[in-house]
This record gives structure tokens, sequence and C-alpha cells, in this order.
């Protein structure tokens, strides 16, 4: 089992602002605010809000109105990053260099009043609430989160999620999965009886691939 990190960063850019980012490390970049282009070997992609883009080293652009960007990067544990700005949650996870893996950024809508029945993931990921308001269920603690704030789920660790009562619930994550999970739903429910439970939770996948773990080979 090797070391590795997950980290959430929050990038602000003012319009036309550029931001550099090494090759150490897989990323995802979601755009939530404003517009983005990446230039990233030898292509340019020009990114709108709600749009994703996954590479390693890039040279990124804001656009006129400055850009708000969720950058999630799987590096190695015991490399720290370049920069702490703009740091939102780091979290060590552990990862087996022989097995396959791919990464995974989509989003979660709750209708008002929409729960995620006690279930656990096939892998680790952080989420980062985009809208709304939820309350978070594990290990034995009770969490509510605002909009801006993320945290972290371990996979195999129960959890048990309700969103706003009054608003729609929206969160953008990034999990490293089994790569046999490519194109399915790494969820599954604790309890048979919830098994057969409508669910109202809605998902847009943005990025499904297969990833080589950082320090391996290609």
């Amino acid at each position: 089992m090797a070391s590795f990190a997950l980290r959430l960063f929050t990038d602000r850019l003012a319009p036309g602002a550029a931001l550099t980012l090494d090759g150490n490390a897989c990323r995802i970049l979601y755009v939530a605010e404003g517009r983005l282009t990446v230039a990233a070997g030898g292509t340019v992609a020009a990114l709108a809000p709600d749009t994703a883009w996954h590479g390693t080293a890039a040279s990124l652009r804001a656009g006129a109105d400055g850009a708000r960007v969720l950058r999630y990067e799987l590096g190695a544990g015991d490399r720290a990053p370049a920069s702490d700005s703009g740091l939102a949650l780091a979290a060590p996870i552990g990862l087996e260099r022989e097995r396959a893996w791919l990464i995974r950024c989509d989003r979660v809508e709750f209708p008002p009043g929409g729960v995620a029945y006690t279930h656990t993931h096939q892998g680790p990921g952080i989420r980062c609430l985009q809208q709304g308001g939820i309350r978070v269920e594990t290990a034995g603690t009770v969490r509510h989160y605002a909009p801006g704030e993320a945290w972290f789920e371990s996979g195999p660790d129960p959890v048990f999620a309700a969103g706003s009562e009054s608003a729609t619930t929206a969160f953008v994550r990034v999990m490293v999965l089994p790569r046999d999970y490519l194109g399915r739903s790494s969820i599954r429910y604790v309890r048979p009886e919830d098994e057969g439970k409508p669910r109202r939770q809605s998902y847009r996948i943005y990025i499904d691939t297969p990833v080589s773990l950082p320090g391996s080979p290609a």
C-alpha cells in the first residue's frame, strides 16, 4: 500500500490572471465561475462554467471576468504541494500501486428534502458543496456544511447525507476508484431495506478516466 494525498484547492483568479501547474500531480479542474483557458501538451481547452478538465502539467489563464476554480490534485503523500495557497482540504490515502485505478469527477444534486441513505463507496474522495446545505453523518460524527466548504469520505466508512429541506443542494466531488468501476456507480447501500427506496439525487459525470498513480510507470 503506497501513500498518496488527495487535495482540494480553490483558485480565485483575477481577470486575465495566469497560473502554472507542474507535472507532479494528477489534476482535475472544475470551473465553478467564470471562464478558463487551459494549455497543456500542445493543446488548448476553453472551459466554461460547470465544466471540467483532467491532466497534469498545465498553464491556466482566467477569462475577462476572472474565474473560481476547484483544483483537485492526487499526488505522492510524501511530497508537499508547491504552494498551500487556496488549500481547502488535504487527505492522506493509501492505494495499491499494483492495482489499476480511475479518477472521477461528478456533480451530485439533491432536490429539497433529498437524502442519500446509509451507503459506502469503493474508493476515497473529496466533496465540495456548491449550493444549498448538507448534513453528513459518518463514523459517529455529524457535520453540517455550507457552500464552499469541503469534506473527505474514505469510501468504506458508511455515510448518511441529508440535503437542505428548503433548497436544492449540490456538490462536486472527485473520487479515486478501482478501474473496473469505469462507467459504473461506486455506491453500495448498507441496509437491505434501503435498496428499493426511490433515489431522488441526480448525477452529472464530467471526468471518468483511467489514471496512472503519480510516480508509477504510465
